[in-house]
C-alpha cells in the first residue's frame, strides 16, 4: 500500500523534513518527503497498513515547532521502486 500526502502548516523551517525522514526509517518505510514551492510539505509513503496509519497520525501532528494545519492524502498503489525512505530535493 502506498500513501500520497500533502501537509499544510507552518512545516518549512521547523526540521519537519528530517523528523519526517527519521520517522518514515523508524516505521521501516520506503518513499520520499520534500518541501513544495507553495510552502507545504509532500510525502509518499509505502509499507504495510499499520505502519502508514502510525506514520500519519505521526504527519497530522508533526515535530514540536511545526503547527499542522491541514493533512490531505490518497491511498495509492505502491510503485516498489524506493529502497528506503529519503528526502527529495
Amino acid at each position: 500500500m502506498a500513501i500520497h500526502v500533502l501537509v499544510e502548516g507552518r512545516v518549512q523551517g521547523v526540521g519537519f523534513r528530517y523528523t519526517c525522514l527519521g520517522e518514515g526509517r523508524r516505521l521501516g518505510l520506503t518513499g520520499w518527503v520534500r518541501n513544495t514551492p507553495g510552502g507545504d510539505v509532500e510525502v509518499w509513503a509505502e509499507g504495510r497498513k499499520p505502519k502508514l496509519d502510525a506514520f500519519l497520525a505521526w504527519l497530522r501532528r508533526g515535530p514540536p515547532l511545526a503547527r499542522v494545519d491541514r493533512v490531505d492524502y490518497q491511498k495509492r498503489p505502491p510503485l516498489g521502486v524506493y529502497r528506503d525512505f529519503g528526502v527529495e530535493r
